[in-house]
């Protein structure tokens, strides 16, 4: 099947209520038996079709009462004011998981778990992010607000360098890992401190994360 052509590139930051590492990363169940996450990213360069997306933030906040892929989902998306209506139409196609080859994309397989999707939100997003030092800040006034720092030895202080590697990821092939930190008082309610977090440079397409 043909898809349309479309692009995603840019730092993504991701932090969920799981312990540091997450076992749903590999394929283990949740640490405490639910999902909770929340996501932020820049478009350095993007497009769907003749629809450039460069420039443009995204973020999303997630919640499954199990594990993820035992579904019934909650799913709730925000996209930068300034992103024009073709624009905002275009990322909510990809960020729907069409225009996807089934079960290549992170996109493609979370849509699939959803069932309840939230109106999207068009506001404002603060995000900073520094891959190689595992520190990010994103904020949805109202919606969210997330940190990641790198996790430290609990004797030093120092904090610890982690990668992980999944040549076969649907998000990802390659990301540092870190802790994450976050209060969400929006319509997904929730909060965790000291969990995990991942950082990496996404680089996305209707097969999957490129090689």
């Amino acid at each position: 099947m043909a898809y349309t052509d479309w692009r995603l590139k840019g730092p993504q930051l991701s932090t969920c209520n799981c312990d540091w590492g997450c076992p749903c990363q590999f394929s283990a169940l949740p640490t405490h038996g639910d999902c909770k996450a929340a996501v932020a990213m820049r478009i350095d360069e993007g497009w769907l079709g003749d629809v450039r997306l460069d420039g443009i933030h995204w973020a999303g906040v997630y919640s499954w009462p199990k594990a993820i892929h035992e579904g019934n989902g909650t799913a709730l998306v925000v996209i930068e004011e300034g992103a024009s209506e073709e624009q905002r139409g275009a990322l909510l196609t990809i960020m729907s998981g069409k225009e996807t080859e089934p079960g290549a994309t992170i996109f493609n397989v979370m849509a699939s778990t959803f069932t309840d999707v939230h109106k999207p939100f068009f506001k404002p997003i603060t995000f900073e992010i520094d891959v190689a030092a595992r520190t990010g800040h994103f904020a949805v006034e109202g919606i969210v607000d997330a940190r990641a720092e790198p996790i430290r030895n609990p004797v030093t202080g120092e904090p610890q360098s982690a990668q992980v590697r999944l040549p076969n990821g649907f998000e990802y092939h390659e990301a540092e890992y870190a802790s994450g930190t976050l209060t969400a008082p929006g319509p997904i309610a929730q909060s965790w401190s000291g969990a995990h977090a991942h950082l990496f440079y996404m680089d996305i397409g209707p097969t999957g994360p490129a090689h």
